[in-house]
């Protein structure tokens, strides 16, 4: 489900396009504080951004620079102001496309569509994300995140590497010796202990999503991702 996050002070405005949104599917967030709209963006993760000029403390100009420092998603503003140096401002701070009050939803939707094709779909000019997924359970390697029910958890890079090898050789064995080429190009630097330690790293990431015994050791062979959820 492709998420959206909605930054506009107009409680009316706000409400409507959450509710014509989540009406087509998309999953929705609506920022009510808006001083910490760059947390909400990094907690919520959106596939777009609607994004108001006129807000508290910080306009949308603002706002959209901080996005631009972490992420390429398509930032559409909507704004009552109509002049061609406001749209001309919104593209030079890193918007992607520019709607003026008052809206239709249709078009709202429309240019929604547009964008998120042009990011991710058949129109996308830039390699789209990885993710490795088994049973609902996604991992992000570029993000270095596993994702499980809504939850999600910060990985290392080894435990990224841990998990995608687990989750693409499953219900198989992942041998130690593959593991360890996974992780490290020489294995005989590596001590004995290290892997150990790394899955049990993984499997206390796991239990931060509710995740139980879900990796099986193989005595004397390596380890096996058990669906266990």
């Amino acid at each position: 489900m492709q998420k959206i996050l909605i930054v506009e002070d107009d409680q009316k405005i706000a409400q409507h396009l959450e509710r014509e949104l989540k009406k087509y599917g998309y999953d929705v967030f609506t920022v009510i504080d808006f001083t910490t709209v760059l947390s909400d963006f990094n907690s919520f993760r959106p596939h777009l951004v609607l994004l108001d000029i006129n807000l508290p403390s910080f306009d949308g100009f603002y706002w959209c620079r901080q996005i631009r420092k972490t992420s390429t998603c398509p930032v559409i503003f909507i704004s009552a102001r109509t002049g061609e140096m406001d749209q001309v401002m919104a593209l030079e701070n890193g918007g992607d496309d520019f709607i003026t009050k008052p809206f239709s939803p249709e078009i709202v939707l429309a240019k929604i569509k547009s964008q998120l094709r042009r990011a991710y779909g058949e129109y996308s000019t830039v390699n789209k994300e990885r993710i490795v997924e088994e049973s609902g359970l996604q991992l992000y390697p570029e993000r270095l995140e596993l994702t499980f029910n809504g939850q999600t958890v910060s990985v290392s890079k080894n435990e990224a590497n841990i998990m995608e090898l687990l989750m693409e050789r499953y219900p198989r064995v992942a041998g130690r010796e593959i593991l360890l080429e996974k992780l490290w190009d020489d294995q005989t630097f590596v001590d004995e202990n290290t892997l150990n330690v790394n899955i049990t790293r993984v499997r206390k990431k796991l239990k931060e999503l509710d995740i139980h015994g879900a990796i099986e050791t193989v005595r004397g062979v390596g380890y096996r991702l058990l669906i266990t959820w």
